[in-house]
């Protein structure tokens, strides 16, 4: 047979020595032991957007990501609804230990004028503890997604706390 089959995380494409045909298929919330397992596809996910400009109220790769919008529209991909606003994640996911942060968790910032509200997010793509790596949708001077130390004074100052979304 002429045809190969080629499997994707978010649908199948099927494919034959003269056309290929995308099937999409349902897949499951990866609120499940499989979560461990995807948790480096999420980062990988995530670091094709590397570069990508920052947008106030961005959710789109094609024009800009602000922070909330790119962790929202990183963890869809993978079907895991997320708040669309930095602020909905105040209350949400289980907050972890910085011994058990893991990549794929992310971490909750609050603004940097105002201790008081949420104002920034983060994925982890290197856990280590208090000094982990994440990736975000940065207003500062680099303008755009790009991957920070937590350890760096400006986040420290301002983390709030580390959540695990993907596990029950």
């Amino acid at each position: 047979m002429k045809s190969s089959l080629y499997i994707l995380l978010a649908g199948a494409i099927l494919c034959t020595s003269f056309t290929c045909k995308k099937e999409e298929k349902s897949v499951p919330q990866i609120h499940t032991a499989a979560a461990k397992t995807d948790r480096d596809a999420i980062v990988e996910y995530a670091q094709q957007y590397m570069g990508t400009p920052y947008l106030y109220a961005g959710n789109d790769p094609k024009k800009g990501f602000d922070c909330s919008g790119f962790v929202s529209y990183v963890f869809k991909h993978f079907n895991v609804d997320l708040p669309r606003s930095s602020g909905g994640y105040k209350n949400i996911g289980i907050k972890l230990k910085p011994e058990d942060f893991k990549v794929g968790d992310i971490l909750v910032f609050y603004g940097y004028k105002d201790q008081t509200i949420i104002g920034h997010l983060g994925i982890i793509c290197e856990a280590n503890g208090m000094e982990s790596k994440f990736i975000h949708a940065s207003s500062g001077k680099v303008s755009s997604v790009t991957i920070t130390s937590l350890a760096t004074e400006h986040y420290t100052k301002r983390f709030y706390k580390c959540i695990d979304v993907l596990s029950k």
